[in-house]
């Protein structure tokens, strides 16, 4: 049964600003529930959630037992203040501000670090990434601090040189990873980190008429092209599938994913055992 490597229980695929809305005087239970039944009902036994300004994810890892599901959380994410962020979490401005953070997740009994190292892409214009990319010093700091502190860190990266930035660095696993080269996937293989491209986040966007289906077929052209040249030189890639972003569902959205593969890689044993591979080194490390 597939894991889901990648996801925010909080959002509900449809409506951002009312997912939002509905938690912000407290995790609501009910569409917490609701979630996690999608994913009993899709088979998923495994989650990791990508983090959340309200408490959603921690409680959803309270309930999680009752569905069969193991959980795991940051609580919240960390972002530099004034850079992309803030829908998952918690910003700083300094390092001591960050160590602050890193304590606070401890308190709360976060299972890892998520660091927000970039922007995500500009669907208007194949190749960019909204903002600017933290600088690669503090980058090192930020997950050195985490290590530290006895975290794993998740970092949602994109872009060649930012991917290279934030593996050299030591982060565990790379989110997204949009815009790579062969330099940025030679340096995930060589220091052993997991990438979890989260293909449908585009993918389900072609034909929804909210971007134009070029740029998002050029995405997707180029995303596949990575993947296919990950997978060859064994990079360790697991499925997540950003569940909750728009139109991606809880449950069907890792189903989803995985079909993505299978239709840039083909479905066969060995690539559903290299998936196997890359879910098992997510659960081992976070």
């Amino acid at each position: 049964m597939p894991g889901e490597c990648h996801a925010h229980i909080f959002m509900d695929g449809e409506d951002y600003r009312a997912a939002a809305a509905a938690h912000s005087a407290g995790p609501d239970e009910r569409r917490i529930r609701e979630h996690l039944e999608a994913y009993r009902q899709a088979g998923v036994t495994y989650v990791r959630d990508g983090g959340d300004h309200y408490g959603a994810g921690l409680l959803a890892r309270e309930l999680a037992p009752e569905y069969g599901i193991v959980y795991r959380t940051p609580g919240f994410a960390i972002h530099r203040e004034g850079r992309y962020g803030k829908i998952v979490g918690r910003g700083f401005s300094d390092r001591k501000e960050y160590g602050g953070l890193l304590r606070e997740i401890g308190r709360c009994g976060g299972n890892f670090v998520k660091i927000m190292t970039t922007g995500i892409m500009d669907f208007s214009a194949d190749g960019q990434v909204t903002g600017e990319a933290l600088p690669r010093e503090e980058v090192v700091w930020m997950t050195a601090m985490a290590h530290d502190a006895g975290f794993s860190v998740m970092a949602h990266t994109n872009g060649a040189q930012a991917v290279i930035d934030a593996v050299e660095a030591g982060v565990d696993s790379v989110e997204h990873g949009n815009y790579q080269n062969g330099e940025s996937l030679r340096c995930i293989l060589e220091h052993r980190a997991v990438w979890v491209p989260t293909m449908v986040t585009v993918k389900n966007l072609i034909g929804d008429g909210r971007y134009g289906d070029g740029i998002l077929e050029a995405i997707h052209r180029g995303q596949a092209k990575n993947i296919q040249e990950a997978a060859s030189m064994g990079v360790l890639l697991a499925a997540g599938s950003d569940a909750g972003a728009y139109r991606v569902p809880h449950g069907q959205g890792i189903l989803q994913e995985y079909q993505a593969f299978f239709d840039v890689l083909g479905d066969t044993p060995a690539v559903r055992q290299m998936l196997r591979r890359g879910e098992e080194e997510i659960r081992r490390r976070f």
